[in-house]
């Protein structure tokens, strides 16, 4: 039987000591290794993938990389050349898990190259960084962080544990390793949050319950982005943007602020798509004395000491509109958008704490006006949460899963 393989990535030039313990653990645990070796200042040898080979992916030579005199300039053309020369590497001989050991420059670049690999795929990195803030290096992806606790210099009683339980770990996960061969029931992704999760049950159920695979994200800055970059990689048959607490909170400095291009990837990929205004009612905000200053004259229910929802109103949600209007005008698929007109969540409810009727009806009214037109909007007069729009939801998504098979 073949022994899987396992992509490494090490910077000999600064860290060949550690490369070479690493590998050769890599190796006592039955796996094969392709070394992928990006260092700049030189090339010591013995990786499969050599510095000159991840230049040359770059459209470079190793030498204009080194003249280029700048760390940051030499790490991005290093970066590109990893990611080239990983795929092209993958797509001949295909590797069952990806290691890298490195410091905060190490660690920027394998984050980087294991975010373009599909969900799946074991992914660990060894890190001087595992301790802080690790958002940049593992994105939305699937990518663990081991904490290298020293500084990886050199090979110590603390280290050797350290790379050798890295080592092990990625080896069982390659060999237990199997390859995504695509959905095989029909995929569903949904956004939602706690407070329009009765809604999102029964649709999810009653999806379920038609034979789909139905994976729900919670949207509070990370789960609609992990949905985006599941829409990207994935056959996704359907995606149900039901919160859109994110965008909110992008527009108006919310702690969920998931940047400018959340909700756009199946719209671009052309899923068929259905889009609600769940949790528009609210701002994410932080602790109740800072939301009351950030966002002065509103209403505010303290969810926890650390956040705050903040009442919106109709001027905010026009804002709310004319951005999801533009996103859909992006879209190479068919979108349907439903919106209730007895409010938006489980705050903005009669058992609620920022409950405001006045809001729902004009907002729908801006959005059927702003939507581009062969997009329908219908309105429901319930609220989210009621079994009343959840089946108007339930019957539109079977109508687009059954258009598109």
């Amino acid at each position: 039987m073949t022994k899987p393989s396992v992509m490494f990535i090490c910077t000999q030039d600064t860290k060949e000591e550690e490369a070479r313990f690493t590998r050769a653990a890599l190796e006592a645990a039955g796996v094969d290794v392709v070394h992928l070796d990006p260092s700049v200042r030189r090339t010591v040898g013995g990786a499969e993938i050599s510095p000159e080979m991840v230049a040359h992916g770059a459209g470079m030579t190793i030498e204009q990389v080194r003249a280029l005199g700048h760390e940051g300039k030499c790490q991005d053309a290093m970066i590109r050349g990893a990611i080239a020369t990983a795929h092209e590497w993958n797509a001949k001989s295909p590797v069952s898990g990806i290691l890298a050991v490195g410091g905060s420059m190490g660690s920027a670049l394998a984050g980087a190259l294991m975010q373009s690999f599909p969900y799946g795929l074991p992914k660990l990195i060894v890190s001087t960084m595992a301790s802080g803030f690790t958002k940049p290096y593992m994105g939305v992806k699937d990518i663990a962080m081991m904490n290298a606790v020293t500084d990886i210099s050199g090979i110590n009683t603390i280290s050797r544990d350290v790379f050798r339980n890295a080592a092990n770990a990625v080896a069982g996960m390659a060999k237990g390793y199997d390859r995504d061969k695509g959905p095989e029931k029909p995929l569903v992704l949904i956004t939602t949050l706690g407070t329009t999760e009765m809604s999102v049950k029964r649709i999810r159920q009653a999806l379920e319950s038609d034979g789909c695979e139905v994976m729900v994200f919670h949207s509070s800055g990370a789960g609609g982005p992990t949905l985006d970059g599941l829409a990207t990689d994935k056959d996704v048959a359907l995606v149900l943007d039901l919160s859109q607490t994110e965008i909110l909170d992008h527009i108006f400095g919310g702690l969920a602020d998931s940047g400018p291009d959340r909700g756009k990837a199946a719209l671009r990929k052309g899923i068929p798509t259905i889009i609600a205004p769940g949790n528009a009612d609210f701002i994410i905000g932080g602790p109740i004395d800072i939301s009351r200053v950030q966002f002065p004259g509103r209403r505010y229910h303290e969810h926890n000491p650390q956040l705050t929802a903040v009442r919106t109103g109709v001027d905010d949600l026009k804002k709310l509109a004319d951005h999801l209007a533009a996103n859909v005008r992006e879209a190479k698929g068919p979108v349907r958008v439903f919106t209730p007109l007895g409010g938006f969540s489980s705050h903005d409810s009669s058992a609620g704490h920022l409950q405001d009727l006045s809001v729902p009806g004009p907002f729908a009214e801006y959005l059927a006006q702003v939507m581009p037109e062969n997009v329908p909007v219908t309105a429901i007069d319930s609220h989210f949460n009621d079994e009343a729009f959840s089946s108007a939801v339930i019957a539109a998504a079977r109508e687009m899963l059954a258009a598109k098979n």
